[in-house]
C-alpha cells in the first residue's frame, strides 16, 4: 500500500487539473511530489524505491512552467492524457533499462533473501508491465475521447480511476497467485 503513495501527486492533479484548473492542479502535483521525494530520501530510501515520485517531479516541474508560461496551451485539455503518457513512460523506460519500476518498492516488503531470486524479478517485470499497459491504454484512449468528446467528463473520470486500480488490484493479487503456485509446486 505504502507504493501506492507515491501515485499521490498524479492523483490530487488528476481531481484538482479540470478546465482552468490544471495549473493549480500542476502546482499543487508538485508540491506533494517534491514533499514526497524529500520524506522519502530523508528516511533513507534508496532512488529505486521512489521512482514514480522522482517521475513526478520532472513532470510537474515541466507542467508547472508550462502552465504558468502558456495558460492557454492547446496541451491543456489532453492533461489526463498526458499523464498517463508519462507514467507509460516511465514504466517502459524502466523496463528498458532492466530496472522495474515496481522493483525497489517489493523490496521493502520482500525478505532480503529473496530480491536476487530471478522469480522475484520476473514477478516485478510482470507487474511493471501491467501498470506500463494500464497506463498506455489509458492515455491512447484519453487522447481519443477529450479529442472526440472533450466534455465526456464520467468518460474521462472512469479511465482515470481504471488506470490506477486494475493495476493496483493486479498488484495485490498476482504474487500471492505467484507464491501459491510455487509453494503448489513444491509439494
Amino acid at each position: 500500500m505504502r507504493g501506492l503513495l507515491g501515485f499521490l501527486p498524479w492523483i490530487v492533479y488528476a481531481v484538482i487539473a479540470t478546465g482552468d484548473e490544471w495549473r493549480w492542479g500542476a502546482i499543487t502535483g508538485l508540491v506533494i511530489a517534491v514533499a514526497l521525494v524529500a520524506v522519502d530520501r530523508r528516511s533513507g530510501k534508496a532512488w529505486d524505491e521512489i521512482v514514480i515520485e522522482s517521475s513526478a517531479v520532472v513532470f510537474f516541474a515541466c507542467l508547472t512552467v508550462l502552465s504558468l508560461i502558456d495558460p492557454h496551451s492547446p496541451l491543456t485539455p489532453y492533461g489526463p492524457a498526458l499523464v498517463n503518457v508519462w507514467l507509460a513512460g516511465t514504466a517502459w523506460g524502466s523496463l528498458a533499462i532492466r530496472k522495474p519500476f515496481t522493483l525497489g518498492i517489493a523490496r521493502t516488503m520482500a525478505p532480503k533473501e529473496a530480491w536476487d531470486s530471478p522469480l522475484f524479478h520476473r514477478v516485478n517485470v510482470v507487474i511493471t508491465v501491467a501498470w506500463a499497459c494500464a497506463f498506455t491504454v489509458a492515455a491512447v484512449t484519453l487522447t481519443l475521447v477529450l479529442a472526440a468528446a472533450p466534455h465526456a467528463t464520467a468518460l474521462v473520470i472512469a479511465v482515470k480511476v481504471l488506470s490506477f486500480v486494475v493495476p493496483s488490484v493486479f498488484t495485490a493479487v498476482y504474487p500471492k497467485a505467484v507464491r501459491a503456485r510455487a509453494g503448489a509446486a513444491g509439494n
